[in-house]
């Protein structure tokens, strides 16, 4: 084969782009780097969790040719897992609440998964994905998994997520940096990236500050206090008191952000940097230019824009 040309899209998952963020950052003293997720062959960071899930799973045995893979999904992981199973040649079920954007499920549909839309509790808002909303997909996912003795990809505890953080995200991080971070931040989904970004990182310098980034009115994971539950955050940001990879990841501390100052940021981020993100690369912006006006003053943040702003088109992001 020719070299540079690759064999599948598969292949082209990972070694996204690190950009500074000096326009953003003009006038404050320190750097914010963007990892730019984006840039995956399905427009986030999921793509990398996908790849590691599935090659893990064929290398223990789990995964048996043709079979069916069953995930929930606010719409990111669900883009990785269809790719990748297009190209390894097992169906793909893709679960996924209808609070998150329409444009997440008919990308994956395009790609050749079968979508079950999975209607939102009465209390909750359109756009706005609750713990609740989730605990409900997550019903209706392991019912598909039984009924079709499927594997799940389960991207809340299958260690191929924080894997692929661990093995790649990070050292890209470092590497492309120079290693001059000096802090991370990073808004939990299931938290495989801050898990296994934030190890990584440490291991190169324990004196880096890693911080977890939650919804300014839902910091369950920092105070076990959630005042309300609903925000427009898409793909995290669920109320959830605990999560696996976090048991015995490092954390220095937790930042809020609220729907509205990730709006902005990510605003910012489109019209001052050219960079089209979600409103998670929001919540990550907001959040480390909070840390640059305190421990991280002087210093180099780095942070990932996880999915395009492609996926949130139909969303108050862009109105």
């Amino acid at each position: 084969m020719p070299a540079g040309l690759l064999d599948s899209a598969v292949d082209a998952i990972g070694d996204t782009p690190l950009v500074a963020l000096d326009r953003i950052c003009r006038g404050l003293d320190g750097r914010v780097l963007a990892k730019l997720e984006f840039a995956n062959p399905g427009f986030s960071k999921k793509d990398r969790a996908a790849l590691t899930i599935i090659d893990e799973a064929e290398r223990r045995g789990d995964l048996q040719p043709g079979q069916t893979v069953v995930e929930l999904t606010s719409g990111n992981m669900g883009t990785g897992l269809a790719i990748v199973c297009a190209v390894r040649g097992y169906p793909f079920v893709a679960v996924i609440s209808r609070g998150n954007s329409i444009e997440r499920a008919r990308m994956m549909e395009a790609l050749g998964a079968e979508v079950v839309l999975v209607d939102q509790l009465p209390q909750s808002k359109p756009g706005q994905v609750s713990g609740g909303d989730l605990a409900e997909v997550e019903r209706v996912a392991r019912e598909i998994t039984r009924e079709r003795n499927a594997f799940r990809a389960d991207q809340f505890s299958r260690d191929g997520n924080r894997l692929a953080h661990y093995r790649h995200t990070g050292p890209e991080i470092w590497a492309q940096s120079g290693g001059q971070v000096t802090h991370f931040c990073d808004f939990v989904g299931s938290g495989g990236s801050y898990a296994g970004i934030s190890r990584y990182l440490k291991e190169q310098d324990a004196s880096i500050g890693c911080y977890v980034v939650e919804p300014s009115r839902a910091r369950a994971l920092a105070t076990g206090r959630v005042d309300d539950p609903d925000h427009p955050i898409q793909g995290g940001g669920y109320a959830m008191t605990s999560l696996e990879f976090l048991r015995d990841a490092a954390v220095d501390g937790y930042l809020g952000v609220s729907g509205r100052d990730a709006r902005a940021a990510a605003r910012r981020l489109a019209r001052e940097e050219g960079i089209f993100g979600g409103y998670s690369a929001g919540a990550n912006l907001a959040a480390a230019l909070e840390l640059l006006a305190g421990p991280a003053r002087g210093g180099v943040v780095a942070i990932l824009v996880c999915d395009s702003g492609l996926k949130y088109l139909s969303t108050d992001l862009w109105r």
